[in-house]
């Protein structure tokens, strides 16, 4: 594909247009080089699917999990209050992000705060966008092995577990479970601030346990849905066996190998 399209809720303000969703990047997907790779596959499958999308652009903050999950109630509601004030400014009905956390916040903890959205993680639309027959996925991974490592607040905060896996399935490869997963599943270790802090004293760091898991399962690849979760898998693979698997998100897998 050519140069990605993507507009801003400003332009489309500016046209007296609006889009039919919103793409909340997220500050993973603006900032961190390795999770900008997952916005830009995302944004490719948009674009093939001819989805009428907006971005906040400079104007999307942060969405305040980290905040929360610190324990800064304070700070967590000043994100908050300011991001649902452009958010219905905008007339903003349904969003949807690459980041579970993001997720996570927007459809179950603004809804008290004023900010009453319909969220959609990338993954449940891009199944939905399969089913309606405006994305074609050519399923040119067959004979690829596949492991599928549950986000902390996409599974068990929000029990979503199967679409991420029919996505993986549409592309006809095979599928291989974990020991743990689904609701039984075992975080990677960036949930609940862990990643922006040194770990606590123990015997070995949780981002290696649960990669030890899925290199288990002898995969070609690792599939994630969130930007943190690659990011500690990644750092796990090098750690314990590296080049046995790469780490992908859902929508990596997706946009490489349909060649978008």
């Amino acid at each position: 594909m050519s140069e990605l399209q993507v507009k801003t809720m400003a332009e489309f303000l500016a046209e007296g247009k609006e889009p039919d969703i919103l793409f909340w990047v997220g500050s993973a997907g603006s900032f961190d080089d390795r999770a900008k790779k997952i916005t830009k596959s995302f944004v490719k499958i948009l674009n093939t699917a001819q989805i009428n999308f907006g971005v906040l652009g400079t104007e999307e903050s942060s969405s305040g999990d980290a905040a929360k999950r610190a324990g800064n109630e304070f700070v967590f509601q000043m994100q908050a209050l300011m991001n649902i004030e452009i958010l219905n400014g905008y007339n903003v009905k349904k969003i949807v992000t690459t980041c579970p956390h993001s997720y996570n916040t927007l459809k179950n903890e603004y809804k008290s705060l004023g900010g009453d959205y319909t969220v959609f993680h990338h993954t449940e639309f891009i199944i939905d966008l399969i089913k309606q027959n405006k994305l074609t996925i050519k399923g040119n991974l067959k004979n690829k092995k596949i492991t599928y490592h549950d986000p902390c607040y996409l599974g068990r905060a929000n029990s979503i577990y199967e679409q991420p896996r029919d996505v993986i399935k549409s592309l006809g490869v095979e599928i291989l479970e974990m020991k743990r997963s689904k609701r039984k599943s075992f975080c990677c270790g960036a949930g609940g601030a862990q990643m922006f802090k040194e770990a606590e004293p123990g015997n070995k760091e949780i981002n290696i346990e649960r990669t030890e898991h899925a290199l288990e399962t002898i995969p070609d690849f690792i599939a994630t849905g969130c930007p943190f979760c690659n990011t500690m898998m990644t750092d796990g693979v090098k750690s314990v066996n590296e080049g046995a698997a790469d780490v992908k998100d859902i929508a990596e897998l997706i946009a490489q190998t349909q060649e978008l």
